[in-house]
């Protein structure tokens, strides 16, 4: 937990914060502290520049209870059903902020994402982001990054990876005050580029929060764990080397791994669709046709597609042919969250 700050929140004040969603390379999956949201292993991560969520937040004495809304529609009186958008945990992150500046003062939340959520496009995590520093704003603080990507994450773990720029690290602490995220390379530092492959957008049946605590159950978990961190530090070095061919792969096992962890979990998580699994095929068939271009799956049915910015043309081509394809989206190595003049209400 962040330290105590003494600030006090003034009777009204309005902040608006935009935060990118991210893709992590190398994945977590599971917590040692399901409170403080402490992952079992680090991850590695890039944010990305159109998958966006945009959240005004205002303290003020006029509001008897908190007021959470998302793309205009309140969530405060309707049954919530997704992970990012549940306005229990919403309010419970800002008991978090009100408590730190010590304040009783309710707030109205006014969230708009750019993107489908519950559909393995973490949605929580840049929702979370861009709660976290538009109401710790609100509420008059001025946290660090390191403190910002700490209290992100307890709103939703990998939201703490939004909050810093570019290509980032997840550091594995076994204390809140040691589980952060940190930028080890800029946006512009290598010329890469996820294209996102819609091919649905119903919500996944089980959210990543309730599929993590299933994590155990699976026979191939504590292997994942003994062999984490080397592989942590494998993809860290191909990162800092641009070496595209030997990452791609990195990654793309990475996925596949995960995914098999869930898969023999008890019971079982099946994310994929038809259309996720002729996508995955698709992709190494244009691979060997000479296109260096590899996937990664978070936990939903909607594709990542790992480029270089070279061949995005080539990419967004080939998936239009594609009948499965709802949508596509282009997406560079982005800043993380940061403030905005354009409030929502």
């Amino acid at each position: 937990m962040c330290k105590d700050y003494p600030t006090r929140v003034k009777n009204n004040m309005k902040a608006t914060a935009v935060a990118p969603s991210n893709i992590a390379f190398i994945k977590y999956w599971g917590k040692k502290d399901e409170v403080l949201r402490l992952p079992e292993n680090g991850s590695l991560s890039m944010n990305l520049s159109n998958l966006l969520t945009t959240t005004t937040v205002e303290f003020d004495k006029k509001y008897r209870q908190d007021e959470v809304f998302l793309k205009g529609s309140t969530l405060y009186k309707v049954e919530p059903s997704q992970e990012g958008n549940d306005p229990k945990r919403v309010i419970e992150h800002l008991n978090l902020i009100r408590k730190m500046v010590k304040t009783n003062l309710k707030a109205k939340v006014v969230s708009q994402t750019n993107f489908p959520s519950g559909t393995g496009l973490s949605s929580s995590a840049s929702g979370f982001a861009a709660l976290t520093l538009a109401a710790s704003k609100a509420a008059g603080l001025n946290l660090s990054e390191k403190d910002l990507s700490i209290l992100a994450r307890q709103g939703s773990g990998s939201a703490c990876r939004s909050i810093p720029d570019g290509f980032v690290e997840w550091l594995d602490g076994s204390t809140s005050k040691t589980s952060y995220a940190i930028s080890l390379f800029p946006p512009d530092y290598w010329k890469i580029a996820d294209v996102v492959a819609i091919v649905s957008t119903d919500k996944k049946d089980v959210s990543s929060t309730a599929g993590q605590k299933l994590v155990s159950s699976s026979p191939f978990f504590q292997t994942r764990l003994q062999n984490i961190k080397i592989k942590l530090e494998r993809a860290k070095q191909l990162l800092t080397e641009k070496n595209f061919p030997l990452f791609g792969e990195l990654l793309e096992a990475e996925a596949l791994e995960l995914h098999a962890i869930m898969l023999t979990s008890r019971p079982s998580l099946i994310y994929w669709t038809p259309g996720t699994l002729k996508i995955m095929k698709l992709v190494k068939k244009w691979r060997g046709e000479g296109l260096p271009v590899y996937f990664t799956i978070n936990t939903g049915q909607d594709i990542h597609l790992i480029c270089e910015q070279k061949n995005i043309d080539k990419i967004q081509e080939k998936l239009k042919e594609i009948d499965e394809i709802k949508n596509i989206i282009i997406n560079y190595p982005s800043v993380g969250a940061r403030l905005s003049d354009n409030h929502l209400f």
